[in-house]
């Protein structure tokens, strides 16, 4: 019968030689039934223990097992690069030495060399133009499985896409221009929002990010204009009625469009009077502070 010293003794020749070593045919076998009864023998011996879990015979087969596990996994490997050579060969009729195969062994060099054979042909009524290009494995669902979505189910598709990657915009600048915004003036007809133009680095700094402090009792305050001037004190209609909040800006915010129909550029520490819609999302989100 097979033991563990069987096993190592070769694997040690399997790793001395470039050629392959003769085995007998039911080696794997027998390897297979030694560890079945080194497992078997742990068993019965675990049993009888007091502590099975601390028994130094239970550990002694534990590690005997594992150790001719492996021994087998490590020569096997070994030997299967050599088959595959070997085949590599004996598909080129090419002599070779294939004695000493195990049974599994033989079966895998047999379906090697007819692997190779049929690709080796292939290959050459490729080349001798009686054949046409290498035809894939088709996979678990072939292509033509798939029908084609049809240009309605297209359409829906990329609004879908559209719509799902457009909708982190959408929320920043309902957040910026406010419940009372003018959307239909800063919306593309696919429903895109054309986002404002972020500052240039050249641009002068504004006359509001001048005085980081609250302007002195008596001092006219001045807003930020969308040219990055101030403002006139005279506005629109629209901006009469609209509340308004005075606020410091405490990040960089840049370019927004406020209900008042007017753009405001907002860098740290400006102090600006914004229509309340654009100021109070400002405030919320910790990118200015209130004033008043």
């Amino acid at each position: 019968m097979m033991d563990l010293n069987e096993l190592q003794s070769a694997q040690s020749r399997e790793r001395q030689t470039d050629s392959l070593q003769q085995l007998r045919e039911s080696f794997y076998a027998d390897a297979g039934e030694f560890i079945q009864s080194l497992r078997g023998e742990r068993d019965r011996v675990a049993e009888q223990a007091d502590d099975p879990f601390d028994a130094p015979e239970v550990n002694r087969l534990t590690d005997d097992i594992n150790t001719a596990e492996q021994t087998v996994e490590a020569l096997y490997e070994r030997r299967v690069g050599k088959i595959v050579k070997m085949a590599s060969l004996a598909a080129a009729d090419m002599p070779t030495e294939d004695e000493g195969l195990t049974a599994e062994e033989q079966a895998l060099f047999e379906t090697l060399v007819t692997a190779i054979e049929d690709n080796r042909g292939h290959v050459l009524d490729v080349l001798a133009g009686e054949a046409s290009s290498p035809v894939s494995s088709p996979g678990p669902e072939s292509s033509s499985a798939s029908p084609s979505p049809s240009p309605a189910d297209s359409e829906t598709v990329e609004t879908e896409k559209t719509d799902a990657g457009d909708s982190s915009t959408a929320v920043d600048a309902a957040d910026l221009m406010g419940s009372g915004a003018e959307e239909d003036s800063q919306t593309e007809p696919g429903g895109d929002e054309t986002p404002p133009a972020p500052p240039m680095d050249d641009e002068p700094p504004t006359e509001a990010s001048s005085d980081p402090k609250p302007p002195e009792p008596g001092t006219a305050e001045k807003e930020v204009s969308s040219d990055g001037g101030p403002a006139s004190s005279a506005g629109s209609d629209a901006e009469s009625t609209v509340d308004r909040t005075r606020v410091r800006i405490t990040d960089e915010v840049g370019p927004i469009y406020g209900v008042d129909d007017r753009e405001y550029d907002l860098s740290t520490d400006d102090i600006v009077t914004l229509p309340a819609d654009n100021a109070t999302p400002l405030v919320e989100r910790g990118a200015a502070e209130k004033l008043e």
